[in-house]
């Protein structure tokens, strides 16, 4: 069912972090393991961040839940997902936010499937609260369980 989420997004890039500073901050330790695994470079997370403070908080997909990206193919080498989860939630213009999912798309399409997974998760709101509650390894198992 969610089997491209569960590809682009293993447990090795998702964090679980008490709080930050704020969500610039946030989107930066959200991308780091894309980039330290070379899906990203630099230049994508500023991107990201500049894109926000251009046209606003459009990142944000739900309450307290946000989808850091930019212009696709831009400082990225693999399509690829990392996520950040913070106890205390910070604020995205005005938005509480306390999940950040970053996504790298290579090109405008191949990472649709993708969202289209992520809307379906996020609408079930029994999943929806087991990400908002950070907790990594029931966010991992219920990826795992959702791939067939």
């Amino acid at each position: 069912m969610i089997k491209i989420i569960r590809e682009l997004l293993p447990k090795s890039r998702m964090q679980h972090k008490q709080s930050v500073a704020n969500w610039m901050e946030a989107v930066q330790i959200a991308s780091a393991p894309l980039l330290d695994e070379g899906f990203i470079e630099e230049e994508y997370i500023n991107a990201m961040i500049e894109s926000v403070n251009t046209n606003g908080p459009y990142i944000v997909l739900k309450d307290y839940f946000a989808l850091p990206h930019a212009q696709a193919g831009k400082g990225v080498q693999k399509k690829g997902m990392s996520l950040l989860t913070l106890e205390q939630p910070v604020d995205l213009k005005g938005n509480p936010i306390k999940n950040f999912l970053v996504l790298a798309a290579i090109d405008s399409n191949s990472h649709l499937e993708a969202l289209s997974d992520l809307s379906n998760l996020l609408m079930n709101d029994d999943i929806y609260e087991v990400f908002i509650a950070g907790d990594i390894s029931k966010i991992d198992t219920i990826l795992e369980s959702m791939v067939d």
